[in-house]
C-alpha cells in the first residue's frame, strides 16, 4: 500500500508508472556501481514524448504546462527511478523557446521534442564564482561572425550525453557595466563539433551517479549565429531557465519522499521484532507521519509555484522556496526511511541507500539552502544585504 499522492494528470502519472516498472532497482544499481548514464531508460522516456511534454505541439511536443513535467518527474523518482539524467532536457530548451529567433525555435525544438538532439546541458556554473553568477570569467570575444570564447566551468552534468549546451558567457567585463547582471550573453554550443576543438570534458567522479563535469574552454569558436537573443541580456534569459529547473527538481524531491515514507511504511508493517510488527510503535510510526506531512505541505508550494510560472508571473521566490521545502522534506524523509530499515536501510539490494545519496544533492543544488533563505531575508522581508 502506497500513502496518498497528488492524482493530477492522472493518464501521465499511470503511464510514467508502467514504464518505470520496466526500470527496477536491479538495472540503476548496476548503473550506480559503474558509474554508467541509463541510456534506455532516457531512450524510452523520449520515445514515449515525456521529455518534450513542456515543447509545444506546433514544434512537435505536447504543450503542456510544468505541471505536467512535474506530473513526469515526481512519479519517476517516486518509482525508485532517477529523472537527473535527462530533466534538463525539459527546462533548457526553455532558453531557445523564450529567447530564441524563430529561426532557431525551427530548426532546434522538432529535433529536440524527436530526441534527434538531445539539450541537456546547462553551463552557468565556474570555480571562482560558484553561484555568485554575476562574477563568472568565461568571456566569448566577437571576431566577425563568431565568438571566440575562452574560461572554465564546473560541475556541468550531462555534457558527455548531450548534442547542444546552453552556454552563459560574458561579453563585457563585469566592472564596465551599469549593472553586475549586464554584459553576459546566451551561446548555444553544438558539442558535437566543439570537443577537441576547444572545448575539453573531464569528468568528477562523485557519491552518486550524475555524469557531472568540468569543461575548459580553449578558442573554441562558436558561430554567432548561435548567440540566443541579444548580446548582453543573457543573465535575465537564464532566470527563466533557473526557476522551471528549481521546480521541477523540488516535484522530483517529492517523488524521493514519496519512495521514502512508501518503502518506510510497507517495511513497518511487515517486519516484526519482539513478537510484534514495528510499526505498532509510534516511535516508528511518528517519524513517518511526519514526513508525510511535510512532504504533502512542500508539495503545495511546489503546485503554488508552477502555476506561477504557467501563467507568466514572476515566480522566482515562489520556485526558491518550493525547492528549499521540497528538498527538505525529501531528506527528512530519507533520514526518517533509513532509520526505519536499521542496518538493512544500508544495503544495496533495497535501493534505500542510492536514493539517500541521490536526494542529498538537493541541499546543494542547483541552489543550496542558505542562498534560498538569503534570497527570501533580503527581498521578501527588506532585511539588509549580507554581501
Amino acid at each position: 500500500m502506497s500513502a496518498p499522492g497528488d492524482e493530477s494528470f492522472p493518464e501521465i502519472r499511470d503511464s510514467v508508472r508502467k514504464l518505470c516498472a520496466r526500470f527496477p532497482g536491479e538495472y540503476w544499481r548496476a548503473l550506480d556501481r559503474e558509474r554508467a548514464y541509463p541510456t534506455e531508460f532516457v531512450r524510452t522516456l523520449t520515445r514515449e514524448g515525456f521529455l518534450s511534454v513542456l515543447i509545444p505541439e506546433e514544434f512537435g511536443g505536447s504543450g503542456l504546462g510544468l505541471g505536467a513535467g512535474l506530473a513526469v518527474l515526481e512519479e519517476v523518482h517516486r518509482a525508485g527511478c532517477n529523472g537527473g539524467a535527462c530533466h534538463a532536457q525539459m527546462y533548457t530548451m526553455g532558453t531557445v523557446l523564450r529567447h530564441g529567433s524563430a529561426a532557431q525555435k525551427q530548426f532546434y525544438l522538432p529535433k529536440i521534442a524527436s530526441g534527434e538532439l538531445r539539450l541537456q546541458a546547462f553551463g552557468v556554473t565556474e570555480p571562482s564564482s560558484g553561484t555568485d553568477t554575476t562574477r563568472i570569467r568565461t568571456f566569448a570575444k566577437r571576431v566577425g561572425e563568431k565568438y571566440i570564447v575562452n574560461g572554465q566551468k564546473i560541475w556541468i552534468s550531462r555534457v558527455e550525453h548531450s548534442d547542444l549546451m546552453v552556454l552563459l558567457v560574458r561579453t563585457a567585463p563585469r566592472e564596465e557595466t551599469a549593472k553586475p547582471s549586464d554584459g553576459m550573453t546566451v551561446l548555444l554550443v553544438d558539442l558535437r563539433d566543439a570537443v577537441g576543438r576547444g572545448l575539453t570534458i573531464r569528468p568528477i567522479r562523485t557519491m552518486i551517479n550524475h555524469a557531472t563535469t568540468e569543461l575548459f574552454f580553449d578558442d573554441l569558436e562558436v558561430p554567432v549565429e548561435n548567440r540566443i537573443g541579444e548580446e548582453g541580456n543573457g543573465f535575465r534569459y537564464i532566470l527563466d531557465g533557473m526557476n522551471a529547473e528549481r521546480i521541477l527538481i523540488a516535484g522530483e524531491c517529492i517523488g524521493d519522499g514519496r519512495f521514502f515514507i512508501d518503502r518506510a511504511g510497507a517495511y513497518a508493517r511487515d517486519r516484526s521484532v519482539f513478537g510484534r510488527r514495528i510499526g505498532e510503535n509510534q516511535g516508528i510510526q511518528f517519524p513517518i507521519a511526519r514526513a508525510y506531512v511535510q512532504v504533502a505541505a512542500a508539495a503545495e508550494m511546489v503546485k503554488k509555484a508552477a502555476a506561477l510560472f504557467d501563467a507568466g508571473k514572476p515566480c522566482g521566490t515562489e520556485a526558491n522556496m518550493a525547492k528549499l521545502l521540497a528538498s527538505e522534506a525529501a531528506w527528512y524523509a530519507a533520514d526518517m526511511c533509513i532509520q526505519t530499515h536499521g542496518g538493512f536501510g544500508f544495503a544495496e539490494e533495497f535501493d534505500i541507500e542510492r536514493k539517500f545519496r541521490e536526494t542529498r544533492l538537493y541541499q546543494v543544488a542547483p541552489i543550496s539552502t542558505n542562498l534560498i533563505l538569503s534570497h527570501v531575508a533580503t527581498h521578501v522581508l527588506d532585511l539588509p544585504k549580507s554581501f
